[in-house]
């Protein structure tokens, strides 16, 4: 059931690449809500993926564009506010990428230039996001970015590798810039701490079966789905949540706050 939680509002969603993605999930969301938005993502992953299919089914215009690239930046920010006929309203950064866990890099033997990689890519890719549209004025006031994160920003999870260091470095640039565009702009910045999600991207990650059922398991609500993460999004664009900022919204059904579990119990005895 939609409520118009975005009519007349427009966005940019980076990251959608298959019917299983979060931003995918979040980009239908939006559209039922009535929002307007173009879709971006690596011409790489677009090669990859389905976003011509979601672009035609949310009325949406694709636009390529390197995260990582100031100059692809700066094109689709200026494209999107021509396309949509005015200011940005919302971003939904979805972005992340370690090639040290694709290949299967021990946390001991990393490639550096690799760690560099998945830092420019999941966690500084979203400060340029901002510092371009805050250069070219192009968000409306009361606006919302937000980026996808995981708890392992904060604990320590095996395999999960030098992404725990690139989700640590998005939350610290979603506290600083939130700051900062608060003050400029009155848009709000935000990070979700998403419970483990099978998606394409999620299912990479060595041992990720092991991590969805933990999380399960130590979960009182259990695990939140993409549809229920889209949700969320879709609420922290909305105005009802115009004074929440700076924050790291854990997102989790309640693994974040729980010690231990009886279905973890179970299976100790």
């Amino acid at each position: 059931m939609a409520y118009d939680l975005l009519k007349g509002k427009r966005g940019i969603i980076f990251g959608a690449l298959d019917n299983s993605s979060i931003a995918w999930k979040v980009a239908e969301k939006a559209h039922e809500e009535g929002a307007t938005f173009t879709l971006s993502n690596a011409p790489i992953a677009m090669r990859m993926g389905e976003i011509n299919k979601l672009g035609e089914q949310c009325g949406a215009e694709i636009i390529p564009a390197d995260a990582t690239s100031i100059e692809d930046l700066e094109n689709l920010i200026n494209k999107s506010t021509e396309v949509l006929g005015g200011k940005i309203d919302f971003i939904l950064h979805s972005i992340g990428m370690s090639p040290n866990v694709r290949k299967g890099r021990d946390y001991g033997n990393l490639n550096y230039d690799w760690f560099q990689k998945s830092l420019d890519v999941s966690a500084l890719s979203f400060h340029k996001v901002m510092q371009t549209a805050e250069k070219l004025d192009a968000m409306n006031e009361w606006g919302s970015i937000l980026a996808l994160s995981y708890i392992a920003a904060q604990r320590t999870f095996p395999d999960y590798s030098d992404m725990a260091q690139a989700k640590a470095v998005l939350e610290s640039i979603a506290r600083s810039y939130g700051y900062r565009m608060g003050r400029s702009k009155k848009v709000r910045v935000n990070t979700i701490s998403q419970s483990p999600t099978m998606t394409t991207a999620g299912s990479g990650v060595p041992g990720f079966d092991l991590f969805f059922k933990y999380g399960q398991d130590m979960s009182p609500l259990g695990n939140a789905d993409g549809e229920s993460c889209a949700d969320y999004c879709v609420a922290m664009f909305s105005d009802l949540t115009r004074m929440v900022t700076m924050q790291n919204l854990m997102h989790d059904g309640g693994f974040s706050t729980s010690g231990i579990t009886h279905e973890i119990l179970e299976q100790l005895k």
